[in-house]
């Protein structure tokens, strides 16, 4: 009789130990999300460039924010994720960007007429990225497979120019033939740590108001780089 009695404890223990153990997992899952900072570094390509427009040297993006992490589905992986971050992205080309005679002058640099060592405009933006996200993770696994794609919206807080020549130097600030309002499409794919990231940019870079040979500058941005998310 004693040794069913202690049994029965033994039982009952553990079948309590059990029901706490699935309590624990249950709430972990349940309050699981991949709410993360992020950073990512990008090589910056101008796309829909005008004839004779070419890119020369390392033309640079950096990239930093927090994304609110939303689940949708009940085991977690699939999710929307709403973020807002901060942006610097530079362009090294041949169009120079000159002030004469208080206006603004678009040219295309020709390299045997005047030596530039630089030549370069750079981009400040808040941002706020919108994504689709789909993972492999669980609550409790931190190396996955994710492919997150979605949509991007930048709003220019500063912009700047340098010219560097033979023939003197110029530099400017708060151009106003910038687009305030920039807006892409962005996707990040990878495993863990490391993963690849584009952005795809829908509408110009200037607006109307700038123009080569009377013609309007369309330039839009690609970035090509990788995405670091941190929890």
């Amino acid at each position: 009789m004693k040794r069913y009695f202690f049994l029965l404890i033994v039982f009952a223990s553990c079948f309590g130990f059990s029901q706490n153990d699935n309590a624990d997992r249950d709430k972990l899952y349940k309050d699981y999300r991949e709410d993360q900072f992020y950073a990512s570094v990008t090589y910056n390509l101008l796309n829909s460039k005008p004839n004779n427009v070419s890119q020369n040297g390392f033309s640079s993006g950096f990239h930093f924010g927090f994304i609110r992490d939303m689940p949708i589905n009940k085991r977690r992986n699939f999710a929307i994720g709403l973020g807002i971050g901060l942006s610097t992205n530079s362009y090294n080309q041949n169009l120079s960007i000159l002030e004469v005679n208080n206006e603004l002058e678009y040219t295309i640099i020709v390299e045997n007429e005047v030596n530039v060592s630089k030549n370069k405009f750079t981009t400040y933006l808040v941002e706020v990225p919108l994504e689709i996200r789909w993972r492999t993770s669980t609550a409790t696994d931190y190396n996955f497979w994710r492919i997150y794609s979605g949509f991007k919206v930048g709003y220019l807080l500063y912009n700047s120019t340098k010219f560097k020549s033979d023939g003197g130097d110029q530099n400017l600030s708060s151009i106003q033939n910038f687009n305030k309002l920039q807006y892409g499409l962005t996707l990040s794919a990878g495993y863990g740590t490391w993963n690849f990231h584009v952005y795809y940019g829908l509408n110009s870079i200037f607006d109307s108001n700038a123009k080569l040979n009377e013609e309007v500058i369309g330039m839009k941005s690609i970035k090509i780089g990788l995405m670091f998310y941190i929890l």
